[in-house]
């Protein structure tokens, strides 16, 4: 892999506009202008607003901790995105995700002995990732669980943890520290040959 094609930018060196928008953030409940916002950066209002959401989403969201990191847990895999991963692996295990659920997700292997939220949980971001759908029998179950609010979210987390793992798979970003095991390559996750997709 080549290295980090959008890397931190020296805080003496930001405009007045990312000073700004990055100050939101680190006076926020990150603490700290983290992964993925080095390469958002770039476009500071775009970081903002994309930050406000992740905010919610991951701190005040209608799921509780456990679920909201295990969507992002299926979307880092979905996305083979190892920033994610090695953030959110360690939050999910000490929020409750089981150690063999995290292992299984990892390795692109169907979790066993889940919760019943976790399962409906799981089946729904996977078949939204998947099959770009959701059956009516998981949205059933998902609601009935979960409520209104409660799917919208679920559906917000998946989709902007999507929009994060493409920025970052994009610019490459550096993997930061971790306890948590690298995601390993998966044949089935394997880029498609492209020069400009053989121009269309």
């Amino acid at each position: 892999m080549k290295s980090d094609r959008l890397p931190t930018i020296a805080p003496e060196q930001w405009t007045a506009e990312q000073r700004v928008y990055a100050q939101e953030i680190i006076d926020g409940p990150r603490g700290a202008l983290i992964s993925p916002f080095i390469p958002l950066l770039r476009s500071p209002e775009l970081m903002a607003h994309a930050q406000r959401m992740g905010e919610y989403l991951r701190y005040r969201s209608a799921l509780d901790l456990r679920l909201s990191e295990l969507a992002i847990l299926i979307t880092a895999r979905q996305w083979s995105q190892r920033v994610e991963w090695a953030i959110h692996a360690p939050i999910a295990e000490r929020e409750g995700v089981a150690a063999e659920t995290i292992a299984a997700i990892a390795e692109g292997r169907l979790p066993k002995g889940l919760r019943e939220d976790e399962a409906i949980l799981y089946a729904f971001s996977m078949e939204l990732h998947q099959n770009r759908s959701v059956s009516d029998t998981t949205w059933a179950d998902a609601m009935r669980l979960f409520g209104e609010q409660g799917v919208v979210d679920l559906i917000g987390i998946n989709g902007y943890y999507t929009f994060l793992s493409m920025v970052m798979n994009a610019a490459r970003t550096e993997v930061p520290p971790s306890g948590a095991q690298p995601l390993p390559h998966l044949p089935e996750f394997c880029q498609v040959a492209s020069p400009h997709l053989q121009q269309i």
